[in-house]
C-alpha cells in the first residue's frame, strides 16, 4: 500500500505539472498566432507597396519614360495586378513561385508567357490566400489582368482538377489564354494531392 503522504505528493506534483503544461502550450499558441498574424501583416502591407510599384510603372509607360530593362527579370519582380471582379480577387502578380514570393502574392510560372504577352500565362497562387476565393469561380467569369501597358480582359472557359504531374495545361498557346493554378481541394489539411485549375481566354 502506497502511504497517505506519497500519494498526496504524487498528487500536487501531477497538479504542478498540468499546470505548467498549460501555461507552456497557451504560451506556445500565442506565439503561433502572433507569427502567422505578423506574416499576414506584412503580406497586406507588401500588397500596398506592390500597388505603388505598379502605379510607377503604369505613369513611366505613359510618359514614354519607361527603358527596356538589360537585365533579366528576377524573382520577386512587381509584373502586373490580377483582378477577378465577381469574386472579389485583387492581388500583385509577381515573377516565380518559391515560398517567400507565393506569401506575398501569386506568382508567374517559369516558362510560360510573361503577362503582357501573347501565349498561354500561368499564374500559381496558394489555395489558403490570395487563390482561397477560386473556389467559387464560374465560367464566363470576367479576369482582368493589369500591367504596366495596359490591361488584358480575359474569361473563363473551363475549370478541371488534376495531378501536380499534369504538364499539359501550362502548354504554350498560339492564341492568348490564362491559366491559373492553386492547391485542392481547398480545406485538405496538409499537403493537397490535387491541383485546381482555370484556364480563360484573351477576349
Amino acid at each position: 500500500m502506497i502511504p497517505a503522504t506519497d500519494r498526496q505528493g504524487f498528487a500536487v506534483r501531477s497538479r504542478l505539472f498540468i499546470r505548467w503544461t498549460s501555461r507552456l502550450l497557451f504560451i506556445a499558441g500565442g506565439l503561433a498566432v502572433s507569427y502567422v498574424a505578423l506574416i499576414l501583416l506584412y503580406a497586406r502591407l507588401y500588397q500596398r507597396t506592390a500597388g505603388n510599384e505598379l502605379e510607377a510603372q503604369i505613369h513611366a509607360e505613359v510618359l514614354h519614360t519607361a527603358v527596356p530593362s538589360s537585365t533579366a527579370i528576377k524573382e520577386g519582380d512587381v509584373l502586373g495586378r490580377i483582378e477577378i471582379p465577381r469574386i472579389g480577387v485583387s492581388v500583385a502578380v509577381l515573377q516565380g513561385t518559391t515560398s517567400q514570393t507565393l506569401r506575398l502574392g501569386v506568382g508567374h510560372i517559369e516558362g510560360t508567357a510573361l503577362p503582357g504577352q501573347p501565349g498561354n500565362i500561368g499564374i500559381a497562387g496558394h489555395r489558403d490566400t490570395y487563390f482561397r476565393d477560386l473556389k467559387d469561380i464560374r465560367r464566363n467569369d470576367e479576369i482582368l489582368l493589369q500591367t504596366a501597358i495596359g490591361i488584358d480582359r480575359y474569361e473563363v472557359d473551363w475549370l478541371q482538377i488534376t495531378a501536380p504531374s499534369d504538364g499539359a495545361i501550362l502548354s504554350s498557346s498560339t492564341g492568348s489564354a490564362l491559366t491559373l493554378v492553386t492547391c485542392y481541394p481547398f480545406h485538405y489539411i496538409g499537403s493537397a494531392p490535387e491541383r485546381y485549375v482555370v484556364h480563360a481566354h484573351r477576349l
